[in-house]
Parts: C-alpha cells; sequence; structure tokens
C-alpha cells in the first residue's frame, strides 16, 4: 500500500505539477508586490487619492465595503495574466510553430467531379473509378502531390 503511493509521488508529472505550484505561488506573491508598490500608488495618484488604494472603503450603516482590495486584486491578476501571456504563452507558441513538422498531404484528397459520371474522383485520378472513362489529372493537384505528370495508360 505504501509502495503505490510511494510511486504515485515519485511519478514525474506530480511532480511536476508541485513544482508548478510553487513556482506559482511565488510568482503571485512577486505580482501582488509589484502592484502594491507602483501600480496602485500610480492609480492613486492618477485618481487623486493619497496613501494605499487597495485600503479604499465605503461604508453603509455600520457595515463597510473595503473596494480597493477587490481593485487591488483585480489589478494583481491582468498583470498575473498579461506577464504570463506574453512572456510564457507567445513565445512558446512560436516555437511549438517552428519545430512543427508539416504533414505529409494525402494526395488522393483533394477530389473533383467526373466530367462524364459526375461522381467525385481524386484530383489527381487519370481513369474514373465509376464509369472507367480517361480523365486529364489536374495540374494543380499533381503538383501538390509531388508527382510531375501521370502518363495517362494506353487503350487497349
Amino acid at each position: 500500500m505504501l509502495n503505490g503511493f510511494k510511486d504515485f509521488i515519485l511519478r514525474g508529472n506530480v511532480v511536476s505539477m508541485a513544482i508548478g505550484l510553487a513556482v506559482g505561488s511565488a510568482f503571485t506573491a512577486v505580482v501582488t508586490g509589484f502592484s502594491k508598490a507602483f501600480i496602485t500608488p500610480l492609480i492613486g495618484l492618477a485618481t487623486g487619492s493619497v496613501g494605499d488604494f487597495s485600503e479604499a472603503k465605503f461604508t453603509v450603516g455600520r457595515t463597510e465595503f473595503p473596494y480597493g482590495l477587490a481593485i487591488a486584486a483585480a489589478i494583481a491578476f491582468v498583470i498575473t495574466a498579461a506577464v504570463l501571456y506574453f512572456l510564457i504563452v507567445v513565445p512558446m507558441t512560436k516555437i511549438q510553430e517552428r519545430f512543427a513538422k508539416e504533414e505529409a498531404k494525402d494526395p488522393k484528397a483533394e477530389k473533383r467531379d467526373c466530367p462524364r459520371c459526375f461522381a467525385e474522383i481524386p484530383a489527381i485520378a487519370s481513369r474514373c473509378a465509376h464509369c472507367t472513362s480517361e480523365v486529364e489529372p489536374v495540374a494543380e493537384a499533381l503538383l501538390k502531390a509531388g508527382l510531375d505528370s501521370i502518363s495517362v495508360p494506353a487503350a487497349r
């Protein structure tokens, strides 16, 4: 029973997830600190408030509503999301696009209609599979398939 638990804990994806959570937690603390130290005072200067913007609140009756905390959390979220997107997601997407292998195209995937029986046939076909009439292959489809030309077999 303990061996199963040990195997589960030492599995690569669990350890990676734990490391990711720890790094994410530290990153959130850094962004929150940056937001409180720089962004919140700048917003306070722009709006004419003095002091810590995150301590802004209003009172209705004897109940206080600290709306500044919600605004500070929203600012920290937007900064975190922007940093993650622009510093991690965008570069990773570009790297994946650069190293993505181009899939081999199926030469029979492009279709057209037979001029005699109007059945659907591959664009590179030189004979209709339905009515057996000879047809001229589409030149563009031959180039996409990597074929220069297909010689039509002589009639018997």
